[in-house]
């Protein structure tokens, strides 16, 4: 029975979480009751437990933690301070001439706002709401305007500055050191969440190249798909329109330039920079005059709430952890991937299946949590380059977050979209998005280099 003991639990907090609990108490709790069983059994050693307080201090004392309220703070201040609207309008007018325009001004607009946010679901249910309507309004194919957002609204996965990444970082950090440590080198190298930013900058890329590809192949083939904006609503592109455009667009590519170009160089940690976008994103607040005690005291809440989240779920994370181990589940596992045909390679496809899969019910904060601390260690013993690992993990779940019928980013946009929009029409809109996706997938598998080129360009 000892043996079924770990897939038991596994199953356990699995169902835990479709039923709706809260995924902490789901992980805590059904941590704790299977260790109590254990206990009785004779089949737990209690003083795994006795580990908790040091992870939990651990945890306090995470610098590396600390960007997360920041970056937090620094999206949820961009979104509420119009920034998004003005970008998108301005986008769309500099765009709007060509076929595939708006379409083209979406996905640069997410881009844009991934490296200012990096919250997934804000910058999708933004793009709903500002681009949507305008999108379909100009007579714009439902499903391919649908897909564009979806898509676009994803990049916050992988372009940095990524909550995902920093997160991801973290636990790829310690599963690293772990992995080393099996394997008798008692002077471990260590991964940053630095390194991470920047081996997600040229698949990041890569993939917005693509989407505006498939645009432009769009208008190209389908013209009516995507149609221009009419010459008569376009406004006379003097003066003052270009002066639009820079005012628009400068201050949240100053911004990012700031909060990227000084990881880049080398001049700031992940936390430090997180903070100088905190204060870029209050200074951008307060120059659209968007900077009230209302506005303060709703984005300060909002990020309170998204930070406790975040590591109540971390520390029923840990408590999962330790009593997962404490039933050799690490052994288990270990054993499992070792065994498979296809050696390294198979385990690599088996774990990365998974994790699409348990994107579908999952949210990135659990598998991060939960998932990449088991497979982790095993992985990378095995050989696999941390960053590359990390960055795969990381495009596997956005191609997942965007997989009907059950991606998250679909939902997402359910949700704001109008009665009108048909949900299949979302399911079909979507589906080059993933070719794309998957396509990303087996390049960044077959030229790991495309990942740890910049990183070991940068910082040796």
């Amino acid at each position: 029975m000892s043996d079924y003991l770990p897939l038991l639990l596994f199953l356990a907090v699995g169902a835990a979480l479709l039923s709706g609990y809260p995924v902490a108490l789901a992980l805590g709790g059904t941590a704790l009751l299977f260790g109590w069983l254990g206990q009785i059994l004779g089949l737990f050693d209690p003083a795994f437990l006795a580990a908790l307080p040091n992870r939990l201090y651990g945890i306090m004392t995470n610098e590396t933690l600390i960007a997360v309220p920041l970056f937090v703070f620094m999206g949820v201040m961009l979104e509420r301070s119009r920034v998004a609207a003005n970008l998108l309008e301005t986008m769309a007018l500099l765009f709007g001439p060509l076929r595939g325009g708006l379409g083209i001004s979406v996905t640069l607009v997410g881009m844009l706002l991934a490296a200012s946010t990096g919250i997934v679901g804000a910058t999708v249910v933004t793009m709903g709401l500002l681009s949507l309507p305008t999108m379909l309004r100009r007579r714009y194919r439902p499903s391919l305007a649908a897909g564009t957002i979806c898509a676009s609204g994803t990049l916050g996965q992988i372009i940095p500055p990524s909550i995902v990444l920093v997160l991801l970082g973290d636990v790829l950090s310690s599963a690293y050191q772990q992995a080393q440590l099996d394997l008798g080198i008692f002077a471990p190298k260590t991964v940053s969440v630095s390194d991470l930013f920047v081996g997600a900058l040229i698949p990041g890329l890569l993939l917005v190249g693509a989407y505006l590809a498939y645009l432009i192949g769009v208008a190209l083939f389908a013209p009516n798909a995507a149609p221009a904006i009419p010459a008569t609503e376009r406004p006379p592109r003097g003066l003052r329109f270009w002066w639009q455009v820079v005012r628009v667009l400068l201050p949240p590519l100053a911004l990012i330039v700031a909060v990227l170009g000084s990881i880049l160089k080398g001049l700031a940690t992940p936390t430090e920079a997180a903070a100088v976008g905190a204060v870029g994103a209050l200074v951008l607040a307060a120059a659209h005059r968007q900077l009230g005690l209302a506005t303060l005291y709703e984005v300060l809440e909002r990020t309170l709430i998204v930070t406790s989240m975040v590591f109540f779920i971390f520390i029923g994370a840990a408590l999962f952890a330790l009593v997962f181990r404490g039933f050799d589940g690490d052994e288990l596992i270990t054993g499992f991937l070792t065994g498979l045909p296809g050696g390294r390679i198979g385990a690599m496809l088996l774990v990365m299946l998974v994790m699409f899969l348990l994107g579908f019910i999952l949210d990135f904060i659990e598998i991060t949590f939960v998932v990449v601390p088991i497979v982790g260690p095993i992985l990378l013993g095995m050989g696999f380059d941390p960053v590359w690992l990390g960055i795969m993990i990381a495009i596997n779940l956005q191609t997942s977050f965007l997989t009907p019928p059950f991606g998250f980013s679909l939902f997402y946009l359910r949700g704001v979209a109008p009665p009108e929009l048909e949900t299949l029409a979302i399911y079909r809109g979507v589906m080059p998005f993933i070719l794309i996706q998957l396509s990303m997938l087996v390049t960044l598998a077959l030229f790991p280099q495309l990942i740890t080129w910049l990183p070991a360009r940068l910082f040796g």
